[in-house]
């Protein structure tokens, strides 16, 4: 899962979600920086990057990529996912994505002291660009893909990949669908721990 994803599977704290969001930004000897709720968003950050990278659905949809995208394919898969998350938001999330995502914006802006550097550096490109709302349209996937296949230090070719997304469209979809189903009950049961 990628960022949509990580901030809307947070629930309503504010510090769960930056905990999400940069998960993949800090290491464990990072987290004394952080309060108890940051780190714990942290954690859920990677049980959610765990568990879905260990199950079959995402596999599936992984496999049908790796021939041409090697270690690529489940970068690729966990932005094709919150594509769908996006294109499909009203069957998730009663506010519209469009005010929901500005929201998480401004929220995220307002901790901008307390993000890693890297987040520092990302989020104005972000924002800019508006990546979490144009995840649900092929031309932001698209851009997404060009500027991390531009960031690769090898030839990873995801700025090409937007056409298994085209073609295999109903497929991931599929994908996607049956295993967010399960990816939210194991998060509603890690917020419950």
């Amino acid at each position: 899962m990628n960022f949509l994803a990580h901030i809307y599977l947070s629930g309503e704290s504010d510090e769960l979600k930056i905990g999400n969001f940069i998960g993949d930004f800090v290491k464990a000897s990072d987290m004394e920086n952080y309060s108890k709720t940051i780190n714990q968003g942290i954690e859920m950050h990677w049980a959610i990057d765990e568990f879905t990278d260990q199950h079959l659905i995402v596999q599936k949809s992984k496999d049908r990529l790796r021939p041409k995208y090697g270690h690529y394919a489940g970068v690729i898969v966990d932005i094709y996912y919150d594509h769908y998350l996006a294109r499909n938001w009203k069957n998730y999330h009663s506010q519209d994505l469009r005010i929901y995502v500005n929201n998480q914006y401004r929220m995220l802006e307002s901790h901008i002291s307390i993000l890693p550097k890297k987040v520092v550096h990302m989020l104005p490109f972000m924002i800019q660009h508006d990546w979490l709302y144009n995840y649900q349209y092929f031309d932001g996937i698209e851009r997404v893909m060009h500027g991390m296949a531009n960031r690769s230090s090898f030839n990873s070719k995801m700025d090409e990949s937007v056409l298994e997304l085209k073609k295999y469209h109903r497929e991931f979809g599929k994908e996607f669908e049956e295993f967010f189903v399960e990816l939210q009950a194991f998060c509603e049961a890690f917020l419950e721990k």
